[in-house]
């Protein structure tokens, strides 16, 4: 089994006839999930699935499931995948790769006629990128219960329509019901920058960052910016930036992968010659440990106090998301570690940075992660990129880690 490898042609192919599916003229894709090029993308992804003997299901919130037999069907499945939907301006690899590479690992399956004990599958999980609906990572959280199907579906775009309306629209409001899996593993690009300054092929993924993140208004007194003094302006654009650069300071003084970002800035009035009594901003924090990340929240509002205090301002923080720090399965860690080795891929642990399905699904299953390096760290960008040759690699991991944790049943005397 250790000269087994998938078809990387095929994979660069499939990957590139996905691409076409909401293509952008600088070669990202916009996909947003539960619209028509949602719906042709899982179209495709269905054609090709059942093309390859799979059976495919839908549950409720629209989760794709594509099955392959195992020789005791009363194993839990092993399944791979990650997401087909994209940022307005996202680009072609960002969550298709996942959910390719699986497919691949199915197809070179099918052609080396091996029968594995453990049912594999494949899963495109619904709505990762919460670009047209909240909450993120929205298919993969109903699916590991830490949302309802009934919250999530009278969710609302900004146009009014509802989760569950477009999930009909287009065709998949499924009644596939949740179940077992025994192992999840999950392909992505980085989205960072450490595997390609390192010349490493291959991210043997430990865990992936917590996350909390604020929506902020800082509340001060629309005034004329001639006649109002300097002492006395209330002047919510001064307190929001602030808090901007003390978010940065925070992130960089505290420790354990600590990150901090400012994203969002709307001002009101929004002209040039009243002062701002108004702004709305968000605040993402994240670290590798629950005990720093709390540690941050807790100078934010500290810092956030005194800020009112200078300023003559009001501010009200608002959580909206909280994701603890996620640490994979030791054991699938170690199989992706073992698979990377054995193919004399070059590779070092690493800890995402982003949220991902897999840290859902890790709630309920054991999970890990393989990263594969994308130029220049770019990603959520249409310029994001990534060479036929690293993607192989990756889908070559994957194939063993999976493997190893469905075991061999054996081999068709046909194909060997």
């Amino acid at each position: 089994m250790n000269d087994l490898r998938i078809d990387g042609k095929r994979l660069w192919n499939s990957l590139m006839e996905l691409a076409q599916i909401g293509a952008t003229p600088k070669g990202g894709v916009r996909r947003l999930t539960l619209t028509d090029e949602d719906r042709r993308a899982r179209d495709l992804f269905c054609r090709w699935a059942r093309d390859a003997g799979l059976a495919v299901e839908v549950d409720g919130i629209g989760n794709l499931f594509a099955r392959r037999a195992g020789t005791d069907p009363s194993l839990p499945p092993v399944a791979m995948g990650s997401h087909l939907d994209s940022q307005p301006s996202g680009g072609k690899f960002d969550g298709a790769y996942g959910v390719m590479a699986g497919l691949e690992v199915l197809r070179t399956l099918n052609d080396a006629g091996i029968r594995t004990r453990a049912p594999m599958e494949v899963v495109s999980w619904t709505n990762e990128e919460g670009s047209r609906f909240t909450p993120v990572l929205m298919g993969s959280g109903v699916f590991s219960g830490v949302f309802t199907l009934e919250h999530v579906r009278a969710q609302k775009d900004l146009e009014g329509v509802s989760v569950g309306d477009a999930l009909e629209k287009i065709g998949y409001a499924g009644g596939a019901r949740a179940h077992r899996l025994s192992a999840y593993f999950e392909a992505h690009i980085e989205q960072g920058p450490v595997l390609e300054n390192e010349g490493r092929t291959i991210g043997v993924v430990l865990g992936a960052l917590g996350q909390r993140w604020y929506d902020v208004t800082v509340t001060g007194q629309d005034a004329h910016a001639g006649p109002t003094p300097m002492e006395l302006r209330q002047d919510a654009l001064i307190g929001a930036s602030r808090l901007v650069l003390e978010v940065n300071r925070i992130a960089r003084e505290f420790p354990d992968y600590a990150r901090g970002t400012v994203g969002f800035l709307q001002v009101k009035p929004n002209s040039r010659n009243v002062i701002p009594g108004e702004v709305r901003t968000t605040v993402d924090f994240r670290n590798a440990k629950a005990s720093t990340l709390d540690a941050m929240c807790d100078e934010l509002k500290r810092v956030a106090k005194a800020i009112e205090a200078q300023c003559r301002v009001s501010i009200e923080l608002r959580e909206n998301v909280y994701f603890k720090p996620c640490e994979f399965d030791p054991a699938l860690v170690g199989h992706v570690r073992a698979a990377a080795a054995a193919l004399g891929q070059s590779h070092r642990d690493i800890v995402s940075g982003a949220g991902h399905d897999a840290v859902s699904i890790a709630r309920i299953a054991p999970a890990a992660m393989v990263f594969v390096p994308c130029a220049g760290g770019i990603s959520h960008n249409e310029i994001e990129s990534a060479t036929p040759a690293d993607l192989a690699a990756g889908c070559d991991v994957l194939l063993h880690a999976a493997l190893k944790a469905a075991g061999v049943a054996g081999v068709s005397r046909a194909a060997a």
